[in-house]
């Protein structure tokens, strides 16, 4: 495992999503992370939430992928019911992962109960390198752990296909 502090340079989403040829699926575990965000202090004001540069940015990232072939999917657990954070999140999923031609499902807590999933959020790009989001206890991100060993690859791709197989289509999950 490799791992990367806040300060050390590492290789950044934007390159390793230009790197997949196929696939890329991330797996978000919190109810809660990055609670700095404005966008969410707005979101919880309610006062307009959407940050229309960030999320041009973010889809100026993930829609050359999809658009070349690469499937990106993402999937969240969430505790039911939901956090401001989760509604949150689930309200600028159209504006951002959506936009981007992501595919968004939602799982609930309880359904996850049995399955063997890795102990921090987590990238896998093309079944080749995991990309592990290592967070503090307020929920903001302090480094990243990146391995290739097929054996933790296996392991993020078939959590991942757990959580995907069981959960709701962003479209079809009410907050």
């Amino acid at each position: 495992m490799k791992i990367f502090g806040p300060d050390s340079k590492k290789p950044t989403f934007a390159e390793l999503l230009a790197d997949c040829t196929r696939s890329a699926v991330h797996l978000e575990i919190h109810d809660e992370h990055m609670t700095s965000d404005p966008g969410y202090a707005a979101f919880k004001a309610g006062r307009d939430f959407i940050n229309q540069d960030q999320a041009q940015a973010w889809v100026d990232v993930v829609a050359p992928a999809v658009a070349r072939g690469v499937v990106v999917r993402r999937a969240r657990i969430v505790s039911e019911p939901v956090s401001d954070y989760t509604r949150y999140m689930h309200a600028v999923a159209p504006a951002y992962q959506l936009a981007a031609g992501e595919q968004l499902r939602w799982l609930p807590r309880p359904l996850a109960s049995t399955l063997a999933i890795p102990g921090n959020p987590f990238w896998v790009f093309d079944d080749r390198v995991v990309r592990f989001s290592v967070y503090d206890g307020r929920g903001e991100v302090i480094g990243h752990q990146f391995s290739e060993e097929p054996g933790v690859v296996e392991l993020c791709a078939r959590a991942f296909e757990a959580v995907w197989n069981l959960a709701t289509p962003h479209d079809e999950y009410r907050v």
